[in-house]
């Protein structure tokens, strides 16, 4: 019996089971009374619609899940930014799909909202995958209209998203199963078909009582926009149907008769699974994010029949490189190593840091990745760039560029998953969100800011302190521990990969056995959008 091994993996398990039950309380959205409300409408939920809409026993990878989590209390908050989205397979064929979920605020939007949708869009264009949309929703969240409504990557955004998709081939088809107002009526009607569930849905830019307050007219919602009206007198929908389950069909049956498209051409063989058992990484992983650990052993617990292509292992070995299969899907890894190791120079090198050597050897084999198409994968357990006279002298700094240079400039699918830390300059080295991964996903053991707790608390105290010493109050050691206690919780709930969800820095949280899932499902994503653009990182200091 391994004790060390044993806390480590009761640690990690019992914060996938925290995970599992967070899911749990944000899938039921508004609460059961509000979905007891949308069945007696004789309507589904967004997740009943979604999974009533799926291919039987296929899997759908849920974006964005905890968006809005802990966001606008004071508003009742918006669990899920009030819209289900994620990849999923209809008729066998991969697609986007985004569902308002009425049983949040009537399904409002949110700042999170948009910013969600907008999310599940990018994807759809980077990827090419065709999109449903699945309308219900009472349009602007009013009382915060004025962060969802007039800038670029606001509400209005996705009306613009539609027509360049639109225009680049890329299918768009909306079923309006509940409301649909305002600006929001341009989503579906600019989408490639339309069609609408009687009784329940409606589709206008101004209801009736904002019809009655600007030009005086009496009438009806469904008079002025429900199913009939855009169906048979102003053609605005193409179809009508009686209930949500007819018309999820009919989008299947569209999805049925859909022609394929080019694809990427990424290398893919028959999948296996790995040798060494996935169930093990629950224990390596140490419960103490600041012990030493072989990121090889999380490695081939991850890829094809635990198999793994080392690239330079001997040089720069903070950074692990080389090529693997995930699920049949040829890859390339990028990976912080987490012990200790000694360079032939006879430096020690710390775990999850990077040094010149590491940066530069990672360079090259991204770029050969882009040479030989094939997708990147990045493991992030990294703490930051190496320090120091003699790190800025080795030219760490330059090393550092060439490094963001050529993953920036890749042309290749990057898939980024957070392991552990994610600090500072490691974050955006290790392809960080600002550096556009097809996907990018936490375990629930990851933690992501400019620096750890422990540096950023004692940064931020020795301001505070000097700044009360300069106005001549005088501090205690007790009132500067009280000071600490207070800057460290403040900031080490900041690093939750919660916090991070809440905000879509990340596409998700997972356990770590979805990891695989996550991967193979973004490269076949990713394998529906042909590499057009020839790759060029531009000018590099050597």
């Amino acid at each position: 019996m391994d004790l060390e091994f044993n806390k480590n993996e009761d640690a990690l398990k019992q914060l996938c089971f925290q995970l599992k039950s967070k899911h749990q309380k944000v899938s039921l959205g508004g609460g059961e009374k509000a979905i007891a409300k949308q069945h007696e409408k004789g309507k589904l939920t967004a997740r009943e619609r979604i999974q009533y809409l799926i291919d039987d026993d296929s899997d759908f990878l849920e974006i964005a899940a905890f968006a809005g989590e802990g966001m606008y209390q004071e508003y009742g908050g918006c669990p899920g930014g009030g819209v289900v989205a994620g990849i999923g397979y209809v008729k066998g064929r991969q697609c986007m799909i985004v569902a308002n979920d009425a049983t949040v605020k009537a399904g409002a939007w949110f700042p999170i909202t948009a910013k969600k949708n907008l999310r599940a869009q990018e994807i759809a264009m980077e990827n090419r995958l065709p999109v449903i949309y699945l309308v219900d929703s009472a349009g602007v969240f009013l009382p915060m209209q004025d962060e969802i409504f007039p800038d670029k990557e606001h509400f209005g955004r996705m009306f613009r998203n539609n027509a360049i998709m639109s225009s680049e081939g890329i299918v768009q088809i909306s079923a309006i199963m509940g409301s649909c107002v305002a600006g929001g009526a341009y989503l579906p009607i600019m989408s490639d078909e339309a069609m609408i569930v009687e009784g329940t849905g409606s589709i206008f830019l101004a209801g009736s009582y904002l019809v009655k307050a600007a030009i005086g007219e009496t009438i009806d919602n469904e008079t002025l926009g429900g199913a009939s009206t855009h169906s048979e007198i102003s053609g605005v929908t193409d179809y009508k149907f009686e209930t949500d389950q007819e018309c999820l069909d009919h989008i299947r049956n569209i999805f049925d008769k859909m022609g394929d498209n080019p694809k990427a051409g990424f290398s893919r063989v028959e999948p296996a699974t790995p040798k060494l058992d996935p169930q093990e990484i629950y224990g390596i992983l140490p419960l103490d994010r600041v012990k030493p650990y072989d990121m090889m052993d999380i490695i081939l617990r991850m890829v094809d029949n635990s198999e793994f292509e080392p690239y330079k292992d001997l040089y720069g070995q903070s950074l692990i490189c080389g090529l693997a299969r995930i699920d049949g899907w040829a890859v390339g890894i990028v990976a912080n190593q987490r012990k200790i190791v000694k360079s032939k120079k006879g430096e020690m090198q710390m775990g999850g840091v990077i040094y010149s050597d590491s940066a530069d050897k990672a360079a090259r084999f991204i770029m050969n990745c882009n040479q030989k198409k094939i997708p990147l994968v990045f493991l992030q357990d990294v703490s930051g760039f190496m320090v120091g006279s003699k790190a800025e002298h080795g030219g760490i700094i330059k090393d550092g560029a060439k490094l963001v240079n050529a993953m920036s400039n890749s042309v290749v699918p990057k898939f980024t998953i957070l392991i552990g830390n994610s600090y500072g300059a490691g974050n955006y080295a290790m392809c960080g969100k600002a550096y556009d991964p097809r996907l990018i996903y936490a375990w629930p053991t990851a933690q992501l800011a400019v620096m750890s707790g422990a540096s950023a608390a004692k940064t931020l105290l020795q301001i505070q302190v000097a700044s009360l010493k300069a106005k001549g109050e005088v501090i205690t050691p007790e009132a500067e521990k009280e000071l600490l206690d207070k800057i460290t919780a403040r900031y080490n709930e900041q690093l939750s990969p919660y916090y991070a969800a809440s905000r879509l820095w990340v596409d998700g949280i997972i356990d770590p056995l979805e990891t695989r899932k996550v991967i193979s499902m973004g490269i076949e994503a990713a394998n529906n959008a042909p590499i057009t653009k020839p790759f060029n990182v531009g000018v590099i200091q050597t």
